[in-house]
This record gives structure tokens, C-alpha cells and sequence, in this order.
């Protein structure tokens, strides 16, 4: 299992690029999972259904099944957000993860700029950048640079790239706390 994560400003098209970015993995035979950092309290369940009943009720877990999947929501009531080395020791073994977000973290990711966006780049003061997908000049930096739209180059340097669980886990255990986002 290894990871490689997806980082930039919001806006910049890290949602665009991940949906792109699985269905040319999957093709190539990767089993795909992906940890996707949200900024707000979210939820992934509807008023009126019994599963959010069962949440707004207490319940510090829900887990719903069904033929088609299942999905388990845990409430942190007052507790610490989880981060992403907790995250990630918590998903089931696939051969790749793409990480959305988290741009504050220390695993090894992909900056995503936009210029359009008027946001500074994150790679100069960031050593775990290890390539850039942008519409802009990049800086020199010495680092692989891709086209935003050229998704197979991304596709293929993403798995290259990519480090194994449980060296990223140490990598993230060695780390100071980061700010999420």
C-alpha cells in the first residue's frame, strides 16, 4: 500500500484532478483509495434518515450496510480532529491512496497551482512537494512539472511517486503537529 498526496490552495482543482487522476489508476489495475481532508463539519447523511437520527441522537458510531456498500461515521463529540497518519491507518490495503488536502502535512504530494488562483506556491517552503501540475511558470525548482491537463504523465509519476504506508506513517509520526488543511 503505498501513499501520495494531492495539495494546493482551494481552487485549484484537486477535486477535478483526483477524479481524473482514479479512473486512469483503476485502469491500469490499482486498487485505489482516497483520504480527502474537510474544513467543516460535514455530514455524509440526510436529516430524517435513521442513520442521522442514530447520530444526532449520541450514538458516537454509526455503521450502515447494504448490498452495495457500507459506511461507518464516527462523531468525535469534543475530541481531538483525527490527522492524517490516524486517518490512514484506519483504511482497508489497497495498492494506492491519494491523500486530497492535508497541504500542511509531511508525506509526500504533488502540488496542484492554478495562476488564475493568485495564491503563492506551497513547494518552495514545503520539501515534501515532489512534483507540480500547474497552468503557470513554475519557479526554478528542479522539480517534475505537468500540464493540468496531462493526466496520464500525472497518473504515472502519482504511482512512481508514491511511498509505502508505513514509511509515510513514520514520516508523519517524526513531524511536528501541522494545522490542517
Amino acid at each position: 500500500m503505498k501513499v501520495i498526496g494531492i495539495a494546493g490552495w482551494s481552487g485549484a482543482g484537486k477535486t477535478t484532478l483526483m477524479s481524473r487522476l482514479i479512473p486512469r489508476l483503476t485502469a491500469q489495475g490499482l486498487s485505489v483509495s482516497t483520504v480527502k481532508h474537510a474544513h467543516h463539519a460535514f455530514d455524509v447523511d440526510r436529516p430524517g434518515k435513521d442513520s442521522y437520527v442514530h447520530r444526532e441522537a449520541g450514538a458516537t458510531e454509526v455503521l450502515i450496510g447494504s448490498s452495495k456498500r457500507w459506511a461507518l461515521m464516527h462523531e468525535l463529540r469534543e475530541t481531538r480532529e483525527p490527522s492524517l497518519r490516524d486517518l490512514l491507518g484506519l483504511l482497508s490495503p489497497v495498492d494506492l491512496v491519494l491523500v486530497e488536502g492535508f497541504k500542511h502535512e509531511a508525506h509526500p504530494k504533488l502540488e496542484i497551482h492554478r495562476l488564475a488562483n493568485g495564491k503563492p506556491w506551497l513547494h518552495p517552503e514545503d520539501a515534501s512537494v515532489v512534483g507540480l501540475i500547474t497552468d503557470a511558470p513554475p519557479p526554478a525548482s528542479g522539480l517534475p512539472v505537468f500540464g493540468l491537463d496531462d493526466i496520464d504523465a500525472v497518473a504515472g509519476f502519482a504511482a512512481a511517486a508514491a511511498r509505502p504506508r508505513d514509511e509515510v506513517l513514520k514520516i508523519l509520526a517524526t513531524a511536528p503537529d501541522k494545522v490542517h488543511g
